[in-house]
This record gives C-alpha cells, sequence and structure tokens, in this order.
C-alpha cells in the first residue's frame, strides 16, 4: 500500500457515473485515472484520493511575521511546510515552483503527523505553519497534523486563499489556531481573470472564520499595479472588512515582484502600500500593515487607544515591547486583540531549512 495515498470523503458520484470533488467550489468532475485542478486529488478505485499524504516540498523554520502573522505568538519560530499543486491558477503566484508544480518529484520530503509535531517540539517552534501552496487541498494531512500538534502542546497555522466548500470549511477551521486568508482583491473580475475563481466564496470564509471559530484571522492582500490597487477597490474593501469583519482584523498590504505569468507588471511602489494603509485605517481598520518591504513604522503594531508604539518591528526584528503581561497597552490598558505570550519569542530573522528523518 501506498502510505501517500489516502482516501477522502468530499465528493459524490453524478449520474453520468462521473465523481465531483465537494472540497472546494471549482467542483471538479472526474474519470477514472484524472486529477482535479488542484493535481493533489485524483480519482482512484472508484474513490477520490488524495496522493501526496505525508509528503512535502520542504521544511524551513520561519519567523511567524513571515506568514504573516502580527497578532499571533509574535517574534516565536513556526515550522513551515507545502506540497504540490492548487485549487486557484494566480497568474501572479509568488510559489509558482511549488503550487504549480505538476511533478511528485517536488514531493522530495516526507513526515509523519506525528513526526512533525516531535519536530516543532525539539526545534522550539511554537506552531506549524502550512504554507507555500494552499493547505485546503492536503486537508486530510493538514487536519492529522494538527491534530498531533495540539497532543504537543504546539499550534497550528493555515496560510490559505480561502477557496472551500461550507462543509470542509468547518472541519477545516475547526483544526487550525490561526489563519492568514489571501484576500486577493476586492473584485469578482479579478478572481477571474488572474485567479481562475470568484470572490464571493472568500467572502463567506472569512465572515465564517472571524464570527463561527475561534480561529485568530489575519488577511493579506498583495498588491499589483493596475489591478487590485485603486483608490474605489481599496476603500470598497477595507470598508467592507469593517463592517463584516469588524475593526481588529489586522490587514496586510504586501508588495507584489514580478513573477510565474506577470513577469511584465512592474513591483508595487512604497507609496501603494503606504496609500493602502492610510484608507484602510482612516476606515477603521485599527491594524493595519505594510509587507514585503522594509517599513518599520508600517510593519510595527501602534495602540488605537493612546497611539503608543506596541511592538516594534523592522523586517522580522522585534524591538520594543509595549505589552503587559495580559496583552494590553502599558500606556492606556487598551487591550490587544490576538494571541499573545507574556514576552516575544526569538525566532531565526531568516528561514532554516530543515530534514525531517523518517
Amino acid at each position: 500500500m501506498n502510505d501517500s495515498i489516502v482516501t477522502t470523503r468530499y465528493w459524490h458520484r453524478l449520474e453520468d457515473g462521473r465523481l465531483q470533488c465537494d472540497l472546494c467550489p471549482r467542483h471538479c468532475h472526474l474519470q477514472e485515472g484524472q486529477r482535479g485542478l488542484c493535481y493533489v486529488r485524483q480519482r482512484l478505485d472508484d474513490e477520490i484520493k488524495l496522493v501526496s499524504y505525508g509528503r512535502s516540498s520542504g521544511f524551513c523554520i520561519d519567523p511567524i511575521e513571515k506568514k504573516p502573522l502580527n497578532h499571533f505568538l509574535p517574534g516565536s519560530s513556526v515550522l513551515s511546510f507545502g506540497t504540490a499543486g492548487c485549487n486557484l491558477a494566480c497568474k501572479f503566484c509568488q510559489n509558482w515552483d511549488m503550487s504549480k508544480s505538476r511533478e511528485m518529484d517536488t514531493l522530495a520530503d516526507a513526515a509523519s503527523p506525528e513526526q512533525l509535531a516531535l519536530t516543532a517540539v525539539q526545534m522550539n517552534c511554537a506552531s506549524i505553519a502550512f504554507t507555500y501552496n494552499d493547505p485546503v487541498i492536503f486537508l486530510e494531512y493538514a487536519l492529522d497534523v494538527a491534530a498531533a500538534c495540539r497532543e504537543q502542546g504546539v499550534r497550528s497555522v493555515a496560510v490559505t486563499a480561502g477557496y472551500i466548500d461550507p462543509e470542509p470549511r468547518a472541519e477545516f477551521f475547526a483544526g487550525v489556531d490561526a489563519a492568514n486568508v489571501d484576500l486577493k482583491a476586492f473584485t469578482d473580475s479579478f478572481y477571474y481573470k488572474l485567479c481562475g475563481a470568484h470572490l464571493q466564496p472568500v467572502l463567506e470564509t472569512l465572515e465564517y472564520i472571524r464570527h463561527e471559530t475561534d480561529t485568530w484571522l489575519e488577511l493579506t492582500t498583495l498588491l499589483i499595479p493596475g489591478e487590485n490597487d485603486s483608490e474605489a477597490e481599496l476603500q470598497a474593501m477595507t470598508q467592507w472588512v469593517v463592517e463584516h469583519l469588524g475593526p481588529d482584523v489586522p490587514m496586510h498590504f504586501t508588495a507584489f515582484h514580478p513573477d510565474w505569468k506577470m513577469l511584465e507588471h512592474r513591483a508595487t511602489p512604497r507609496e501603494t502600500l503606504a496609500r493602502a494603509r492610510r484608507i484602510a485605517m482612516a476606515n477603521g481598520v485599527n491594524y493595519a500593515y505594510t509587507g514585503n518591504v522594509r517599513d518599520a513604522h508600517g510593519g510595527s503594531t501602534w495602540c488605537p487607544g493612546c497611539g503608543d508604539r506596541l511592538i516594534e518591528r523592522d523586517g522580522y526584528r522585534i524591538g520594543e515591547w509595549g505589552l503587559d503581561a495580559a496583552g494590553a497597552c502599558r500606556t492606556c490598558r487598551t487591550p490587544l486583540p490576538g494571541r499573545f505570550d507574556a514576552a516575544p519569542g526569538s525566532a531565526p530573522l531568516w528561514p532554516q531549512r530543515v530534514r525531517i528523518c523518517s
């Protein structure tokens, strides 16, 4: 038996004999042997199976801020890994060598959920992150890892586009402690043209996480010049976030660099990120950040009550720490939403590759 192939349960049979995958809104219809667009879910033996269970494109220790998560155990180390494939088709993908891979040889590293949990403990990682490609497509593996981690006191983090159907969505986010969701734009035309997807399912996922789970939520938008960075779109997006998710969900506006199938586009100017941050805060977002650029002001956390700096960041380096033991501003006692230890962690500032021996 191949241990990397496991049966899944989010699918049903159509009248014409094809099997429909019910994991995400794509609803791929599969004949025997066919794979979904994600590449790692395949019809085999008249079932839809995950064919990448326990296999990874590599393991790294990162600072948690790299995910990016700024309100979840700041400064701590996170053990990061991904697999191959994705259920979106983003032309601007910054991790295309993994997410767009159609070679199982990409998955050169292997580890059981128990091995990953023990490695996180041994490496002093406070959490483990499913990242680089979307963990929705390897849901069964991700949830088994998350469960093994909880037994060891290790948290789990999902870095995801949030493109998932309601039933698996409930199971998935019940199993993870924090999520950074890519809100890639705020128009359906962007999602359809550049991602081969739709906006509404993502908005539904965001509202579900925020209001129906205990999962800590942060958002990231990669701003691409001329595509999703207009004044009108940023106004609409940030107003929606405040109205539907509340003012305390952190938003990260990050810089695009030309990659994959959008090499002709220019990189995002720093001023675009600063402008997006200003718009967000003017519309009531309490915690807005800039990313993929060196910006000590835009990367730091500021108290919305008194204006003091609560967490100083220079890149991934944590400096001044203005929180008390309860996670509130030392000056005005305004609570800072998130998950905090009494002091920041001491993660490495750059990724450290890890090999996990079977």
